[in-house]
């Protein structure tokens, strides 16, 4: 029996019972429909039939949507395709197809089936799969190089991980969206490779066989620097926090990261002087361990339209007065800058890694808990009028000579650990005052303030540096001062209980916690004050609370609920 497109029985249907009966005859239409279908494709395989499918999601129509950008097809297709682990060549095949043109590339399947080519004007990968789907190896290639075996991607690839593989697609055509002809970008990938290759013989200088990634890391010119490998741009991991190197030493062979920053190059509105081959010709030729640079010249150098820049993962909260130091280094501005209050940049990325940005950033005011220790309430400078504790989030720093880097890392070093230090005071949960007053990365002052009304505590300056040195965390701080004032007092209560020993005792000494796995690394610092204030309880007096702390060992009945995992480890030095 011969059935008529649906588009012409539904409006007979309806013309003749003169109702609308719509929703029956849209089941009847279909069901013909899928006859149909059935009927024309019965004699094709079914790898045909997918393969159109597919076809029909990538091209979905040509009509503007006003109310969805993609296709609700297309959306759907690529919701099943990050779930679905694909097993067979030809899915594999699909996913890194619909990939590529997600981000804007063109995309070619070889004959025989095995081979996919992703290219653009100025690069291209080479996938080759297996019979079974399962990646053989990928090949990178750039403007006028030999293809390069890339085996991060192929990792990427056989994992299934097509999140970070459609990242490293993305990074590949930024770094070539210079404006210009083809010619043009290609400088800019040699001058990006150039200056790679001068960061990385800076890595070497003073370099000995024996040191360590940490090392490395708080000390090293630039860091601890990963180079280009494959897809994955050049990366300098540049501060690392005591908590995150006393976790790392607990958990052998966690992967534990400080704050990183990547190396490339971006477009720029203005032309720039940027060196196309290497200006370091003797790392060692230099003074003080500085290296010698190559005068900037006609035949190393060329103006483009383009800047190198170190870029982050997340944006940094950046004090005004760092922005300018970073930006006299460079002699390069940084766009695009919002200023707002440090303070309140600070606690918005600190709530956001603790995943609570829900919380409102107005309140200054901040509770702390740690075990055997009062509750700590902190006032972050909410009022202050030092113009110095405006900021700003910077994304992204440009440059366009090697030699800044260095000085530019150590500046980053500098707002990252004061960052961490103000960190540590935020909660989310909604007196005595101590100073701290960071002076450089590796050197911090402290000075402890009483009211006179309160018992003295016998801690001095540099016992509060040394404990601020050792952990780097202020609530862990004040639970030093604590336990070491309960000490004070429980000797000296001792020494009034012994009425048989006429002699004088020595004054107790102060002691600073320590531990075996927290080593004496070089302190972290900021550049601001940072007012603290302990509010005990309601219940019990300054002097109840610090004869009753207590200084052993922490054991399973403490306040875990109350602690985060970081704070809860840096306890655990404290206590060693």
């Amino acid at each position: 029996m011969s059935v008529p497109p649906a588009c012409q029985l539904i409006p007979a249907l309806e013309s003749r019972r003169g109702v609308s009966c719509r929703g029956v005859v849209t089941a009847i239409s279909t069901n013909a429909l899928m006859e149909q279908l059935c009927l024309k494709y019965q004699q094709r395989p079914w790898t045909e039939t997918l393969r159109l499918v597919y076809f029909c999601m990538d091209n979905p129509l040509r009509r503007p949507v006003s109310h969805a950008p993609d296709s609700p097809l297309l959306s759907c297709m690529e919701k099943i395709e990050r779930t679905l682990h694909a097993k067979s060549m030809f899915s594999v095949m699909n996913a890194l197809e619909s990939l590529s043109r997600q981000k804007g590339l063109n995309v070619h399947v070889s004959p025989s089936g095995t081979s996919c080519y992703i290219t653009s004007t100025m690069f291209y990968l080479e996938a080759q799969l297996g019979k079974d789907g399962n990646v053989m190896d990928v090949k990178l290639a750039h403007f006028g190089e030999a293809p390069m075996v890339c085996d991060d991607l192929v990792q990427l690839l056989r994992m299934k991980n097509y999140d970070a593989f459609g990242k490293i697609l993305e990074d590949l055509s930024n770094m070539y969206q210079i404006p210009g002809n083809s010619e043009i970008k290609a400088k800019g990938y040699l001058a990006l490779k150039a200056l790679e290759k001068d960061l990385y013989s800076m890595s070497l200088l003073d370099r000995t066989q024996d040191v360590n990634r940490v090392t490395e890391i708080l000390h090293g010119k630039v860091g601890h620097l990963v180079p280009r490998t494959g897809g994955t741009p050049m990366n300098i991991e540049f501060y690392i926090s005591p908590y995150q190197i006393l976790e790392a030493e607990l958990n052998p062979g966690s992967q534990v990261c400080g704050t990183k920053t990547v190396v490339t190059v971006e477009g720029s509105d203005m032309l720039h002087k940027l060196p196309l081959s290497p200006l370091i010709v003797d790392p060692q030729s230099g003074e003080d361990s500085n290296p010698a640079f190559l005068q900037l010249t006609d035949e190393l150098t060329m103006d483009l339209p383009a800047l190198f820049v170190l870029k982050f993962h997340q944006p940094v909260p950046m004090s005004s007065s760092s922005i300018e130091d970073i930006q006299r280094l460079t002699g390069i501005q940084i766009s695009g800058l919002k200023l707002a209050p440090l303070y309140e940049l600070i606690v918005q990325s600190a709530l956001k890694e603790k995943r609570s940005e829900g919380l409102s950033t107005n309140e200054s005011c901040f509770f702390v808990s740690l075990p055997d220790c009062p509750k700590h309430c902190y006032f972050i400078n909410k009022d202050s009028e030092k113009s110095d504790l405006a900021g700003a989030l910077v994304s992204k720093i440009p440059f366009s000579h090697p030699k800044c880097v260095p000085g530019v890392i150590e500046i980053l070093r500098h707002q990252v650990a004061y960052n961490t230090l103000i960190s540590s005071c935020v909660s989310d949960k909604h007196i005595n005052e101590v100073i701290i007053d960071v002076i450089t990365s590796r050197e911090v002052h402290c000075h402890v303030q009483l009211n006179p009304q309160d018992p003295a505590l016998n801690c001095s300056d540099d016992f509060i540096a040394r404990a601020v040195k050792r952990c780097m965390s202020v609530p862990v701080v004040m639970r030093a001062i604590f336990r070491n004032a309960a000490k004070v007092k429980a000797d000296s209560e001792t020494q009034d209980m012994d009425v048989d020993t006429k002699q004088p005792h020595e004054p107790p000494s102060e002691q600073i916690t320590d531990s075996n796995s927290l080593k004496e690394s070089p302190s972290v610092a900021g550049q601001h004050d940072l007012v603290v204030t302990d509010k005990p309880s309601i219940t019990e007096s300054t002097e109840e609370n610090l004869s009753t702390a207590k200084l052993e060992t922490l054991d399973d009945s403490m306040e875990k609920s109350n602690l985060s995992p970081r704070t809860e480890t840096l306890c655990r030095a404290e206590e060693n």
